[in-house]
């Protein structure tokens, strides 16, 4: 059998070793050390913006100290994108809060506008105003930062940015991950850089930035006492997994110039096909195409070239399910349009990784031609 091609493995640098022994050779392998300085000073050289970074054990932990940091407590109502993974949402439940699920509009496949300024006015109506935003730029596609933001201002409204899947993304030249009141980034294993496990919070200022270290290590108040006046978390990334991300870093711009000659390579092969659609850039962004993604005309077709893949040693993915159809959320409020439900039934997933070679992109898509005759 041909060897496996992943839907998006991780490719190492071979720098990452170096900052690895260093960890060792100081004996600095707990939550702290000058990896996790360094990487956190390299995110945040990166991202510019006057962005203030905590390296984190994972993006859901940023997501869970993000929506505590702004104060999000149980029974209040958050208003989250239902085009995500469920990462995106699982904290909203931490807290005690109220997920309301938002459409997507169909041109970048991230949360509709509209259906956000329906659902803020509407909770408003019944006494209701909710307290947060979560908006994603799914698979590396920023949002209608312009709009949203706008809304964010109108109703007095904070927004977390879920850039998860978007760091190296830019919106009208901004990076994705600057335009949250608190944004968030993830390195697992499948992202565009990764940590093997680990994720990020971004701030605006180093006062908060402070804060949310405080909550990230425990919340152990100042001297050599163990005291704590209040409830803290066990979040904070290591000193091996930081020296892994700052060699992932070295490499991140050249990443994301694989990635989209990935995307280049599926749409210069098929797009002629009247069968597939691709997500394509909006006016103003860029992609970093963590994950390049296309729509079949129906989910017969989808589903055929995913076994298809499948049998041939190739991981593809149908595209998320929406939060509103799972199981976990049933019943709560949703404002649909049915743009993520037809996502869901005819999107697929494609390999995407860095590392794929000329020869694995032709062999998907030769694959993909063939079932078409």
């Amino acid at each position: 059998m041909n060897s496996r091609i992943w839907l998006s493995a991780p490719h190492m640098s071979g720098n990452e070793q170096e900052f690895i022994n260093e960890a060792f050779k100081s004996n600095w392998i707990a939550p702290m050390g000058s990896n996790i300085n360094g990487f956190e000073e390299d995110l945040e050289n990166y991202l510019e913006h006057d962005a203030h970074v905590v390296a984190l054990t994972s993006g859901t932990a940023a997501i869970h100290l993000a929506l505590i940091l702004l104060n999000i407590s149980k029974g209040d109502d958050v208003l989250c994108q239902t085009k995500t993974f469920v990462a995106s949402v699982n904290p909203v439940t931490y807290v005690g809060a109220n997920p309301i699920f938002i459409d997507s509009e169909p041109n970048t496949w991230n949360m509709c506008p509209d259906l956000l300024e329906k659902a803020i006015e509407d909770r408003i109506t019944i006494g209701r105003k909710p307290k947060a935003i979560i908006v994603i730029n799914l698979y590396g596609m920023p949002y209608n930062v312009n709009r949203i933001q706008q809304i964010s201002v109108k109703y007095q409204i904070p927004v977390i940015e879920d850039s998860a899947e978007a760091l190296g993304s830019r919106y009208y030249d901004r990076p994705s991950g600057t335009f949250g009141d608190i944004s968030v980034l993830s390195f697992n294993g499948n992202k565009i850089i990764t940590t093997s496990g680990g994720g990020a919070l971004i701030t605006k200022d180093e006062k908060t930035k402070k804060r949310a270290l405080f909550l990230a290590t425990q919340a152990k108040n100042e001297g050599v006492s163990y005291s704590h006046s209040e409830t803290g978390y066990n979040y904070r990334m290591s000193n091996i997994l930081a020296g892994i991300g700052r060699g992932q870093m070295t490499v991140l711009n050249e990443h994301i110039a694989l990635r989209r000659r990935n995307y280049d390579f599926y749409y210069n092969s098929l797009n002629k096909n009247d069968n597939i659609s691709f997500l394509q850039e909006s006016e103003g962004c860029f992609s970093n195409r963590w994950l390049t993604c296309v729509l079949l005309k129906t989910e017969t077709m989808r589903d055929d070239i995913l076994n298809l893949l499948a049998k041939n040693n190739i991981e593809a993915r149908p595209s998320w399910k929406p939060m509103h159809q799972q199981e976990l959320f049933k019943g709560l409020p949703a404002y649909i349009n049915g743009t993520a439900d037809d996502l869901y039934k005819r999107g697929l997933c494609l390999p995407s990784g860095s590392s794929l070679t000329t020869h694995d992109l032709t062999r998907i898509t030769e694959l993909i031609k063939s079932y078409f005759g």
